[in-house]
């Protein structure tokens, strides 16, 4: 027997598989990399040696107001670690700049203050100005444009304000922007709902292009690219992290010719080989991407990529905050005819009309119609992931033997420990 260790919420869950039925197992070689240096020194080096850019110090000089758009709690970035380092350099160019942390919410729901605690720390908490971004509030909002993509491009007026732009955040795969990181971090991270929902169409998340791992002729990874420039954005500092949340890498400078840099680094270590099989294990990287049902479209879109036609994928979450959203929900509450309606009416809706949440709903459907899908939990109320269309497990030994009833005792099983890490 082979023990398997697959992430969930702060920990682990274990559970043995036969040798002979064990596929493979498919991790990013991140996980296993080891960096030349601490994690601070790595920010360090990065802020010291940006790409395709002056250093941050020397954009801030002259700056009364500078914005740092930091990624929300959803996200595992190492704030923490890397927030410190960005002060200190705009302070040394601009010792008196008026400095706001504007949290990249997006579409999720606003950071709470102990979520925002443990990203920042008591410190920077305590002496930093921090505001958290909210797609909504027409007020806070203004209008710049039109996207490539014809979609109306509303921003945050902080960030439009600023005499200096800058983010930090991470780089990961990302199932349908290709990567995230760089210019994300203002599309979908500060921008209108309105925004959001345009670029996160029907017909570009169906689009061949829109997938992991890609950014040429991907009409998402265009309109966000086209919004940062828009924005301003003059600095990005994105890092690269392990299973653990721990730096190996870090990349700084230009928003574009920084992040193709991360981005080459990432899927280095990332790609791996599909192994088709009959039952998939995944999960979506434990906590924080696996606090509700919505996020689980990263995991999920992993394991479709090796799982057979009509195979079992079973994907660990501990959802403790349920499904992620009212919107997103109702897709699933509203449809009688399960995945098949639901995808039926979502491909009918123009990209003007785009309805808040539909492209977790597409995608969560696309997967539903081709496999079963057993959610691992022990922190969510079974009924919400069964009126999705999933079963439920509360062990993942419980999952492995429903998905053994569906495929076969003896079917074969590949394992993704981390299905938000790898590029099959």
């Amino acid at each position: 027997m082979t023990t398997i260790k697959i992430p969930y919420g702060k920990n682990f869950l274990e559970a043995y598989v036969a040798e002979e039925r064990l596929e493979a197992v498919l991790e990013s070689r991140a996980h296993h990399y080891r960096p030349e240096a601490t994690e601070a020194d790595l920010v360090r080096q990065a802020l010291e040696n940006p790409i395709g850019s002056k250093r941050l110090r020397d954009l801030a000089k002259g700056c009364r107001k500078v914005v740092i758009i930091a990624s929300d709690h959803t996200r595992p970035v190492p704030t923490k670690i890397m927030a410190p380092q960005m002060l200190a350099e705009i302070r040394n160019g601009s010792p008196d700049a008026d400095i706001t942390f504007l949290v990249a919410t997006g579409f999720h729901r606003a950071s709470t203050q102990e979520e925002l605690l443990h990203k920042f720390g008591e410190e920077i908490m305590k002496n930093e100005r921090i505001i958290v971004h909210n797609c909504w509030d027409q007020e806070a909002l203004v209008d710049v444009g039109k996207l490539p993509s014809g979609g109306a491009l509303v921003i945050n007026k902080l960030a439009m304000e600023a005499d200096l732009l800058v983010s930090e955040g991470f780089i990961e795969p990302h199932l349908f922007a290709g990567f995230s990181g760089g210019r994300k971090s203002v599309l979908p991270g500060i921008v209108s709902g309105v925004t959001v929902m345009s670029n996160h169409c029907a017909q570009f998340i169906a689009h061949e292009k829109a997938r992991v791992g890609i950014l040429e002729g991907n009409p998402i990874h265009t309109d966000m690219l086209y919004a940062a420039k828009q924005a301003k954005l003059a600095f990005i500092l994105n890092a690269v992290i392990d299973a653990d949340k721990r730096i190996i890498k870090v990349f700084a400078g230009d928003r574009e010719q920084a992040h193709i840099a991360g981005c080459k680094f990432v899927s280095g270590l990332a790609k791996a080989e599909a192994k088709p099989a009959d039952i998939v294990i995944t999960s979506n990287g434990g906590y924080p991407l696996d606090q509700n049902i919505y996020q689980l479209v990263k995991g999920l879109s992993s394991a479709e990529a090796t799982c057979k036609p009509g195979g079992v994928i079973i994907i660990c979450a501990a959802c403790n905050d349920g499904h992620g959203g009212d919107t997103f929900f109702k897709w699933f509450q509203d449809a009688p005819g399960g995945a098949r309606d639901i995808m039926d009416k979502i491909m009918k809706i123009p990209p003007e009309s785009t309805i808040p949440d539909q492209w977790a709903a597409q995608i969560i459907a696309r997967v539903l119609l081709k496999h079963t899908v057993i959610l691992v939990t022990d922190q969510c109320d079974h009924q919400i992931p069964e009126t999705i269309g999933m079963k439920t497990a509360y062990t993942l030994e419980e999952a492995l033997k429903t998905a053994g009833l569906i495929a076969g005792s003896q079917s074969k099983v590949t394992v993704i420990p981390d299905g938000v890490a790898v590029i099959l």
